[in-house]
């Protein structure tokens, strides 16, 4: 398994004058892989890394064995009525900025993380607190800010990515919190329009459906693993 993290985030550094856009993120992640020589693997896009894999499949079809989606949007129909109103925001709209910031708060932050869970008890605390040390570091917001003002080239793109499903049809596993306050239940079935043969399985849970379903989760993907790697 690699999991990288993107520049600004996690354990990589925040480069002064770095471009914080989605296309650079998708870039920054199209050379690492090159770098390894990775040509062949299936994916697993969540949240932000939605969009950056659907680039990547985008310029590099052959690249992908199979998807694995889990509250990683990529249709109008998953965007919840918060969702819209934070795409809107432009950087030039009074209050714009500190409406982002206010989520980068430990307060947003843990929101994120037991929002629209069964037993918020579940959710080990360990998530959160890591995700706001990286968030508190030099430069992490900005980074953060400049990503939320570019989100909305990610639903430009959302046509481009279902057309992208339809021609190349991947095996898919879409996994989802049905209680994400961003990403609502039927973006989760909306991917099953596009790949009629993918499987999907909903859970009672918020947007991180790993910190309360993982023992449901995990054997999910290692069957769809072992099956897609053999396609």
């Amino acid at each position: 398994m690699i999991a990288p993290d993107y520049p600004g985030f996690g354990h990589t550094e925040a480069p002064e004058g770095f471009s914080y856009t989605f296309d650079r993120l998708a870039d920054i992640t199209e050379g690492f892989l090159e770098r390894l020589g990775l040509a062949r693997f299936v994916m697993y896009v969540f949240d932000f890394g939605a969009p950056v894999g659907f680039r990547l499949a985008e310029r590099h079809p052959e690249w992908i064995a199979g998807l694995v989606v889990q509250n990683g949007n990529a249709y109008e129909e998953g965007l919840s009525d918060g969702a819209r109103s934070f795409v809107a925001l432009r950087p030039e709209q009074p209050g714009a900025e500190q409406t982002i910031r206010e989520l980068l708060t430990l307060q947003g932050t843990r929101g994120q993380y037991e929002g629209g869970t069964s037993d918020p008890e579940l959710v080990a605390p360990d998530g959160w607190t890591l995700d706001q040390h990286f968030l508190d570091q030099p430069g992490r917001a900005e980074a953060q800010v400049a990503l939320a003002f570019d989100y909305k080239s990610n639903v430009e793109s959302y046509p481009r990515w279902q057309a992208w499903l339809r021609e190349h049809t991947p095996p898919a596993l879409v996994v989802w919190g049905r209680n994400d306050p961003f990403f609502p239940e039927p973006g989760a079935r909306a991917y099953l329009r596009d790949l009629p043969e993918g499987e999907l399985h909903v859970f009672d849970t918020g947007h991180f459906a790993l910190e309360e379903n993982l023992p449901e989760i995990a054997p999910l993907v290692a069957d769809f693993l072992d099956r897609a790697w053999k396609h």
